[in-house]
C-alpha cells in the first residue's frame, strides 16, 4: 500500500515531531533555565570586566594625548624663541656691516 520511500518520509516526520517536542520540553525545563541564567550572569561579569579595561585604556589614551600636546606646545615655543634669536643675530650682523 505505501512504498518504502513514503514510509521513510513518514517515519522521519514522526521522529522530528517527537524530538522537537522533547527538545522544547528540555529547553523550557527548570534545569535548562538555571543553565541559561548562569550563562547570562557569566556574560554580564565578562562585560563588566571588559568595560573596566576599556575605561582604563581610554583614560590612558587621554593622558597620552594631553602630554603629547604639551610637548608640541613646548617645542613650538622653543622654535619661536630660536627664530627670534636668529633674527636678532642677523639684525646685529647687518648693522655691524653697515657701520663698517
Amino acid at each position: 500500500m505505501f512504498s518504502d520511500s513514503t514510509l521513510k518520509k513518514i517515519g522521519c516526520f514522526a521522529g522530528g515531531v517527537v524530538f522537537g517536542t522533547a527538545g522544547v520540553k528540555l529547553l523550557s525545563s527548570k534545569d535548562a533555565k538555571k543553565v541559561y541564567t548562569n550563562c547570562t550572569a557569566a556574560v554580564l561579569r565578562a562585560k563588566d570586566c571588559v568595560m573596566k579595561t576599556v575605561t582604563t585604556v581610554q583614560e590612558n589614551a587621554e593622558d597620552i594625548l594631553a602630554e603629547a600636546q604639551q610637548i608640541n606646545e613646548k617645542r613650538a615655543q622653543e622654535e619661536a624663541m630660536q627664530v627670534q634669536e636668529d633674527d636678532v643675530q642677523e639684525d646685529g650682523a647687518s648693522e655691524q656691516e653697515e657701520n663698517e
